[in-house]
């Protein structure tokens, strides 16, 4: 079992999810080791809404990570539509996630998101 995806399920207690109760927690790890943690914090203009792994790959960014940085992510659920693209963007390699069945899953994010919008250059 991964335990990454462990700890996500871990912080996702810590979501902000009023309105679909639905908890999700992220984490990212560098390639040096260091750990940013997010959870999904909703709003009631639902587009507002931020998704764990956005908050992890955030914390990250503010930290000064740029992509390319992170080793693996973990995330309590399968990520979004969004979420993928963000995670492609980051060149994620490897991420684990808790598959609807109980089981573990882990891609790329370009296995995730074969057909995306690349960077310009």
């Amino acid at each position: 079992m991964s335990q990454l995806v462990e700890k996500a399920e871990q912080i996702a207690k810590q979501a902000y999810a009023p309105y679909s109760n639905y908890l999700v927690g992220a984490v990212a790890r560098m390639n040096d080791g260091t750990e940013f943690a997010g959870t999904n914090v909703e709003n009631a203009a639902y587009p507002l809404t931020q998704c764990a792994e956005k908050t992890a790959i955030g914390a990250a960014s503010t930290a000064g990570y740029r992509p390319g940085d992170i080793a693996v992510v973990g995330i309590s659920a399968s990520p979004c539509g969004g979420c993928r693209q963000w995670l492609h963007e980051w060149r994620v390699p490897l991420v684990e996630y808790r598959r609807e069945d109980g089981t573990i899953g882990t891609a790329s994010a370009a296995e995730l998101l074969p057909d995306t919008w690349e960077l310009p250059g």
